[in-house]
């Protein structure tokens, strides 16, 4: 296989010096989480968590350095990603300008903004609630990037009340509620497996190369090895990057209910 030695495999370092290393063009599908630049200080109570059991080490970066830092990330992983490839970005909305900069200096075109309800659980008394996460779905050439849009549902399958499942299933605001490890060891942030399985399902097939270059738990890389794609992420949090390679290396922490 073309890139072999890369392929399954994580990397503990800087991802933007660890891309630069890596041949053009050879990633079918990136799905990534960036730092927020929120001064999230990864606290061990953060979002009502057991404090012992929170790694710690979250790698915030400064808002002043948020447009310099995505475009180093971004030129790399457009540069690595195929013209077939897709790419899913996930963002909050305070340095969401930032990353649609970044999008545009990298002549990426962006195919969704999907928005993804998620309660943060956390009460405000002077503005609304945020209660939900921004998610760009982008490509680099719009015609030949790969979709499978009956992959989770059939044209004539039907919800509950008689809809279109496959309808409901793409529309572009997405419900799924947080996941919660009870009394597991866990980073502070972390996509829930469905999320992460849903645009696998949609944008990649068995045998494609899936990359992340924020790993944080390790999610993209363990729910893609679970549905027969190949990984390779990169985290810079030596922890972080220990517990995913335990994860992938051991089983543990896996999710039972993946799919295809």
């Amino acid at each position: 296989m073309k890139n072999s030695e890369y392929i399954n495999t994580i990397k503990q370092g800087d991802c933007i010096e660890l891309m630069s290393k890596m041949p053009d063009a050879w990633v079918d599908l990136v799905i990534t989480d960036p730092p927020f630049a929120i001064d999230f200080k990864a606290a061990r109570n953060n979002y009502n968590r057991t404090g012992n059991r929170v790694l710690e080490g979250y790698n915030e970066i400064e808002g002043r350095d948020y447009l310099a830092f995505t475009l180093k990330w971004l030129s790399e992983a457009t540069r690595m990603l195929k013209d077939s490839g897709s790419m899913y970005i996930f963002s909050g909305w305070n340095y969401l300008k930032d990353i649609l900069i970044a999008i545009d200096t990298c002549g990426l075109t962006t195919v969704n903004h999907l928005i993804w309800k998620y309660q943060f659980g956390v009460v405000t008394k002077r503005k609304y609630v945020t209660s939900h996460y921004h998610c760009l779905f982008l490509c680099k050439n719009d015609k030949k990037r790969q979709f499978y849009p009956y992959r989770r549902f059939s044209k004539d399958e039907k919800t509950n009340n008689g809809g279109s499942a496959h309808y409901k299933d793409k529309e572009d605001v997405w419900e799924i509620k947080r996941e919660y490890w009870q009394g597991a060891v866990k980073t502070p942030t972390k996509l829930p497996a469905e999320l992460i399985e849903k645009i696998l399902d949609y944008s990649s097939q068995k045998g494609d190369v899936v990359l992340d270059l924020f790993l944080g738990s390790g999610q993209v890389s363990v729910v893609s090895k679970m549905k027969g794609r190949c990984y390779i992420g990169f985290e810079i949090v030596p922890a972080y990057y220990e517990f995913t390679r335990e994860r992938l290396e051991s089983g543990k922490y896996l999710i039972e209910s993946i799919g295809y």
